[in-house]
């Protein structure tokens, strides 16, 4: 029997895959409206932007860090 339900499975799977490039602009996008220094909400952004570039682009987040 798998660990993950299956609704949190379906869940996930409905999600837009975007491309790294996407996410990339995204990121560069949050860092400009900050002003280079994130807020609590910021940063808990960035860290899902950079997990999700990370499964974009076949890698992990601690390779990006």
């Amino acid at each position: 029997m798998s660990p993950i339900p299956s609704s949190s499975r379906s869940v996930r799977s409905m999600r837009p895959v975007r491309s790294a490039a996407v996410v990339n602009e995204k990121i560069r996008d949050l860092w400009q409206r900050s002003g280079g220094l994130l807020s609590p909400d910021g940063e808990a952004e960035y860290q899902r932007l950079l997990v999700e570039w990370a499964a974009a682009t076949g890698g992990s987040a601690r390779d990006a860090a």
